[in-house]
C-alpha cells in the first residue's frame, strides 16, 4: 500500500456484513431486534438483582456488572451499524473509529476479567464455604471491580493511542461492520510492527491471564466436587456453576472460532460474519442462560413482575 498522509484523513468506510442493497432491510431488522433484546434482557437482570435484597451477594454483584458491561459492549458497535444502514452511509470518522476501538476492546476485556472473577467466586463458594463471607467481603468485591476498570482503562488507552501513530489512506475501506483493531492495523500504510506486538501482548495478558485463572478455579472446583461422597451432593455442587460455565464456554468458543475461521479462510467477510456471534449473540444470551438455570433469579423475577402496587 502506498504511504498516505494521516493528517488528511476525514473518514473511514465500514463495508458492513453485506453490500447487497436487498439485504440491508433484513440485516437492520435482525440486528435491531437482537440489540433491543440484549439491552432489555440485561437491564431487567440488573434491576431484578438490585431490587431483591436476597440477591445482594458477591455472585450477583458480579453478574450485574457483567450484564452492564454486556450492554456497553454491544452498544459500542451495533447502534453505529444500524445508523449507517438507515442513512445508507458507510462512513465513520477517524475520531469515531479510534473511540470505537478503545471502548470495544475495553468492554470485551472487562467481560473476560469478570468471568474470571466469577469463577474465583464459585471456587471460594464450593471449596471454602465456611470462609466464603470472610474471603468474598464487600471490600474485596468492590476492589476487584474497581481495579478491573482502572487497569483496563489505562492499559487500553495506551494501546489505542498507539494507533494514532499509524498512517492510513483517506476513505479507507474496512471490511467489517465496526472498527476492529486487527483490521485497522492490517490496513495501515505505515509500519505497524510495534502495534502487532502490542496486540499479542494484550492477548497474552488480558485474555490468556483471565482464562488461565478460570481454568485454575475450575480445576480446584472439580477436584473439590470429586471428594464429595454422595452423587446427589456432587450433582448439587456442580449444578450451581453450570450457568457460569455455559457463559464461559460460549464466550471463549465463539471468540476462538472467529479467529480460527479468519486464519483458516483469510477472508475478512467471514471474520466479520463470525464476529456477530460474540459481539451480539453472546451478550444477548447471557441473561437468559442465568435466568433459566438459576432458581434465585427466577424467584426474584417473579417477585419483580408480580409484586403488589
Amino acid at each position: 500500500m502506498e504511504p498516505c498522509n494521516k493528517t488528511h484523513i476525514l473518514n473511514f468506510l465500514l463495508l458492513g456484513l453485506s453490500e447487497e442493497p436487498k439485504l440491508q432491510a433484513l440485516i437492520f431488522g435482525v440486528f435491531l431486534s437482537m440489540y433491543l433484546i440484549t439491552v432489555f434482557g440485561n437491564l431487567l437482570l440488573i434491576l431484578t438483582v438490585s431490587s431483591d435484597p436476597q440477591l445482594h451477594t458477591p455472585m450477583y454483584f458480579f453478574l450485574s456488572n457483567l450484564s452492564f458491561v454486556d450492554i456497553c459492549f454491544t452498544s459500542t458497535t451495533i447502534p453505529k451499524m444500524l445508523w449507517n444502514i438507515q442513512t445508507q452511509s458507510e462512513v465513520i470518522t477517524y475520531a469515531g473509529c479510534i473511540t470505537q476501538i478503545y471502548f470495544y476492546i475495553l468492554f470485551a476485556t472487562l467481560d473476560d476479567i469478570l468471568l474470571s472473577v466469577m469463577a474465583y467466586d464459585w471456587f471460594v463458594a464450593i471449596c471454602h464455604p465456611l470462609h466464603y463471607t470472610v474471603i468474598m467481603n464487600p471490600r474485596l468485591c468492590g476492589l476487584l471491580e474497581l481495579m478491573s476498570w482502572i487497569v483496563n482503562a489505562m492499559y487500553f488507552l495506551l494501546h489505542t493511542l498507539m494507533v494514532l501513530r499509524l498512517s492510513f489512506c483517506p476513505d479507507l475501506e474496512i471490511p467489517h461492520f465496526f472498527c476492529e483493531l486487527y483490521q485497522l492495523v492490517q490496513l495501515a500504510s505505515s509500519d505497524a510492527f510495534l502495534n502487532s506486538m502490542m496486540m499479542y501482548l494484550a492477548a497474552l495478558l488480558m485474555v490468556g491471564g483471565p482464562f488461565a485463572g478460570i481454568l485454575y478455579s475450575y480445576s480446584k472446583i472439580v477436584s473439590c466436587i470429586c471428594r464429595i461422597p454422595s452423587i446427589q451432593g456432587k450433582y448439587n455442587a456442580f449444578s450451581t456453576c453450570v450457568s457460569h460455565l455455559s457463559v464461559v464456554s460460549l464466550f471463549y468458543c465463539t471468540s476462538l472460532g472467529v479467529y480460527l475461521s479468519s486464519a483458516a479462510t483469510h477472508s475478512s467477510h467471514s471474520s466479520a460474519t463470525a464476529s456477530v456471534i460474540y459481539t451480539v449473540v453472546t451478550p444477548m444470551l447471557n441473561p437468559f442462560i442465568y435466568s433459566l438455570r438459576n432458581k434465585d433469579i427466577k424467584r426474584a423475577l417473579n417477585t419483580f413482575y408480580f409484586r403488589p402496587g
